[in-house]
């Protein structure tokens, strides 16, 4: 297992390498530049902007600085927020997206499970039905419909919480944005969930364990629950990513200071460090949250063997 892992971690390193390589020469290639604004500056104040942060060289030069910055953990310092790097900025904004994508996934995978087990246990009844309309409507509707109906109501309309915010990690801020990612995330879920349990309690090995005399209860906790699992498994990883790119519309709807607010003002002011050292932290959390999803299924299924 662990030569496993060791081999896996390695092999994120050329995956990093092409995402950023990607991604820096493409932001490079877009029109306009990070101090291209509606008030003009002289010449001299210019190049002096473009030497400071090594833009007046070639382009290879000007990679291979990233790299080496990289290589010792900074990120660089941000084009348009005057006296703040890259990892300050990220290490004000993550925290926040963290609480909130973090404790989303939590619950969903509790709630999702909870109920996708439910429903097929009940297969074809009233629970079933409502389980797999939630999942529907969790389904089709996108984030920027679910998130301005959800502060109409509970907002605008009953005032019981605020529409938008952030209060110092206050609970009260979090219960919308923490819903509507539950709520998106559920859908998926408890459909997965579903659907595997279902397949699994007409395998063969389930026929035995019932023939057996084996209490409902225990066929289903101790042979049917973990094979099930592993679909739900293999969803976390996307789903998990999900969470952080909806943030771009989660944090926009709800008015949060996390990583999706720096994504979106990183890309419209062209912050080239900003938005390359935010699509390094999305990328080492898709690996990672990917590894982890290796390690668990061979936690689940004995099976496996790396």
């Amino acid at each position: 297992m662990w030569t496993y892992t060791l081999r896996r971690v390695l092999a994120t390193i050329p995956t990093l390498l092409a995402v950023i390589s990607v991604c820096y020469f493409l932001l490079h290639a877009t029109p306009g530049g990070p101090f291209d604004s509606d008030r003009q500056v002289s010449a001299a104040v210019l190049a002096n902007l473009q030497a400071k942060y090594h833009l007046d060289l070639p382009l290879w030069q000007q990679y291979l600085l990233y790299l080496k910055g990289l290589l010792g953990g900074d990120l660089g310092a941000s084009f348009r927020y005057a006296d703040w790097t890259v990892n300050e900025l990220v290490g004000k904004a993550l925290p926040i997206s963290l609480a909130i994508g973090g404790t989303a996934m939590v619950l969903s995978l509790l709630i999702g499970t909870a109920a996708g087990i439910w429903a097929a246990l009940r297969q074809n009844s009233m629970v079933d039905h409502v389980v797999m309309l939630i999942s529907n409507v969790g389904s089709v509707f996108p984030s920027f419909v679910m998130g301005p109906v959800l502060i109409l109501v509970f907002a605008i309309g009953l005032g019981w919480l605020p529409a938008g915010g952030w209060n110092n990690f206050s609970i009260r801020f979090m219960v919308l944005p923490v819903a509507l990612l539950t709520f998106i995330n559920v859908a998926t879920i408890g459909r997965v969930m579903r659907g595997s349990l279902i397949e699994v309690m007409h395998s063969n090995f389930i026929r035995t364990a019932r023939a057996k005399g084996l209490p409902e209860r225990v066929v289903v906790l101790r042979h049917a629950l973990k094979p099930a699992l592993l679909p739900v498994v293999s969803t976390l990883g996307p789903l998990a990513i999900s969470s952080i790119t909806s943030a771009l519309v989660t944090e926009t709807v709800f008015s949060l200071p996390g990583l999706g607010k720096l994504i979106v003002n990183g890309a419209g002011n062209r912050d080239y460090t900003l938005v390359l050292g935010l699509v390094v932290l999305v990328t080492v959390l898709a690996v990672t949250m990917n590894l982890l999803v290796d390690l668990a299924y061979a936690l689940l299924d004995p099976k496996i063997r790396y």
